[in-house]
């Protein structure tokens, strides 16, 4: 009887979980605390907010956990299903690019018409030049290059620890980890002294909106891939990733790399493109 009912296919039917349930009800509870918050409705809103927030972390660490499960001790992950992982990591990070899109959309939009005719409130508000009057833009050959460069050397480093890993050099694969993870940290620490000094806020004006609202999400995108990386080096430690075996690794490596052309992007036209806009009038 239980020959009947062997598994007889490469796929993962996975059993049911009670994580998609708690997750979405943390999301909900999240957005009524943020919202409440927000207005000053009343005051237990930012405990609200907290607990959504916590059961978001506890449902991404329980359902991580199982995935981690499900492919070293259950072996559910055959060939075919980690070709539909790929797939659904390479859909989600395009997801990402179209996301940030919207920013660059929404910074270009009003970068490249300050002054148009059909938008008199635009003018008024700009003062018919980007960055509007009174702006002052950072410097992009200081803290901005830095930045730079201190992503640019992670990207280096992720595939160091990636190529150690396909060698079997597993201290390589610790050692990359560590570095990138440090590298990151850093880049949100020289990214958070950057903020602390801008010379504009984020209401009250486009340009610290828009400046804000693409910087920092790319940030809060830094601080997620420097918790993925942060998982791998302790998977890495419990000796879960193997040459041939490594997918959690090889997405957060992904991710990281796109984290990377993100910033380049950003350093090009929010940076130095602004600057030099901010230069000319």
């Amino acid at each position: 009887m239980a020959e009947a009912h062997a598994k007889q296919h490469d796929y993962h039917l996975v059993d049911p979980s009670p994580w998609p349930v708690i997750g979405s009800l943390s999301a909900f509870i999240m957005a009524v605390g943020a919202i409440f918050w927000m207005h000053k409705s009343f005051a237990a809103a930012p405990w609200i907010f907290a607990l959504g927030v916590a059961g978001v972390l506890g449902t991404m660490a329980g359902w991580w956990r199982d995935v981690i499960r499900e492919a070293e001790h259950g072996g559910f992950h055959s060939k075919v299903v980690q070709i539909s992982h790929r797939y659904g990591m390479i859909l989600f990070i395009a997801s990402e690019v179209m996301f940030f899109v919207a920013w660059f959309w929404a910074y270009f939009n009003a970068a490249l018409f300050p002054d148009a005719a059909n938008l008199v409130t635009r003018t008024e508000m700009f003062g018919g030049t980007w960055p509007p009057k009174g702006i002052e833009t950072f410097d992009p050959w200081h803290l901005p290059l830095l930045n730079t460069l201190i992503l640019l050397t992670s990207g280096t480093t992720v595939t160091w620890a990636h190529h150690a890993l396909l060698h079997g050099d597993r201290q390589g694969l610790k050692w990359g980890l560590i570095c990138t993870i440090a590298l990151g940290l850093t880049f949100t620490a020289v990214q958070a002294y950057e903020y602390a000094h801008a010379t504009f806020a984020f209401s009250g004006n486009v340009y610290g909106a828009t400046f804000f609202m693409a910087t920092g999400f790319h940030g809060a995108h830094v601080i997620i891939g420097t918790i993925f990386l942060i998982v791998c080096l302790g998977r890495a430690y419990a000796g879960h990733f193997t040459p041939t075996q490594h997918l959690g690794f090889e997405f957060a490596a992904w991710y990281w790399h796109f984290v990377d052309v993100v910033w380049l992007f950003l350093f090009a036209a929010i940076y130095v493109w602004g600057a030099g806009a901010s230069g000319a009038h």
